[in-house]
């Protein structure tokens, strides 16, 4: 009885302590059958990953208004069952947050690219042959140390530096957002020796019309071009229409200019699925034999988890 009474009494003392933390599965599959036409080659049917993964995230509350919190994500491929070449490559950091906003260690994606690109890619999350291919600059992601400020009036932004630990040049990455009722704005900047990007984004909600579009200014050793991405998106019940175009000037990291166009339709089972179909293309400019050329019709399943 006094073994009992021992372990209950434990079990009542750590009880609270379990309560206060958490640990979540979560992911996302990805997959579709596209009829793909690459360069001058003849058309032929892949079945293609868009950028499936599943992690584990968990927070653990630590009083005082202190939260410490991880995230640990690998991305797969859906299509043959393949896990990444880096087995935790998409996320893996630790971060502890409080009134001072999140200081954040480790491996994630750069909140310039998430404050551009993503927020106005809108079709299928920035991933799969859809992508933005235009999007320039350098990408820090491993190795970073960042600070995330607290939401201030709708304002947000990110600071983070990547350490060159011997192996290459130490990357700046500094990002901003706002967000106030249907106007949602960002920008971003970020360096990596004589490599550098900054861009603005704009993104409106009117009733069932979303338009958005982000401009972009990248420097590559002296050679600069400008790259722009104009979306919109009509929501009817379920059904999403989505339209995009961007275009790239000559210079930066391609020689050569290009323009990317997507026409896009997503039906959402669910809020969890949703099944979608688009038609992309990618026409380069003054390449020999049209390489980098590319054209995808594509229809595909998403479920996240």
């Amino acid at each position: 009885m006094k073994k009992i009474a021992l372990v209950a009494a434990i079990a009542a003392i750590s009880a609270p302590a379990f309560a206060q933390s958490s640990v979540t599965l979560y992911g996302r599959i990805n997959t579709t059958v596209e009829s793909q036409k690459v360069n001058n080659q003849s058309r032929k049917i892949v079945v293609a990953n868009n950028a499936s993964r599943f992690g584990f995230k968990g927070v653990e509350d630590l009083g005082g208004g202190l939260k410490a919190s991880f995230v640990l994500e690998s991305g797969f491929d859906s299509s043959d069952g393949r896990a990444a070449a880096s087995f935790w490559g998409r996320d893996s950091h630790v971060n502890l947050t409080g009134s001072f906003g999140t200081i954040r260690l480790g491996n994630w994606f750069p909140g310039s690219y998430f404050a551009t690109s993503d927020y106005v890619g809108m079709h299928n999350h920035e991933t799969g042959s859809s992508s933005d291919a235009l999007y320039g600059g350098p990408f820090p992601q491993a190795n970073k140390v960042g600070w995330f400020s607290p939401n201030i009036g709708g304002f947000t932004a990110e600071v983070a530096v990547q350490a060159g630990e011997g192996l290459g040049k130490r990357a700046f990455d500094l990002s901003a957002n706002y967000d106030q009722g249907s106007l949602h704005l960002g920008a971003g900047f970020t360096k990596q020796g004589d490599v550098k990007q900054y861009a603005g984004r704009a993104l409106y909600e009117m009733g069932a019309f979303t338009i958005g579009g982000y401009l972009q200014r990248e420097d590559v050793n002296g050679s600069s071009r400008t790259i722009s991405r104009l979306s919109g998106m009509y929501a009817l019940g379920a059904s999403e229409f989505h339209v995009n175009f961007g275009a790239t000037g000559k210079g930066g990291s391609a020689a050569n200019k290009a323009n990317q166009f997507t026409l896009g339709y997503n039906y959402n089972l669910s809020k969890r699925t949703k099944v979608y179909g688009y038609y992309t293309a990618i026409d380069t400019k003054n390449t020999a034999n049209k390489a980098g050329d590319f054209s995808s019709l594509a229809a595909g399943v998403r479920h996240n988890f």
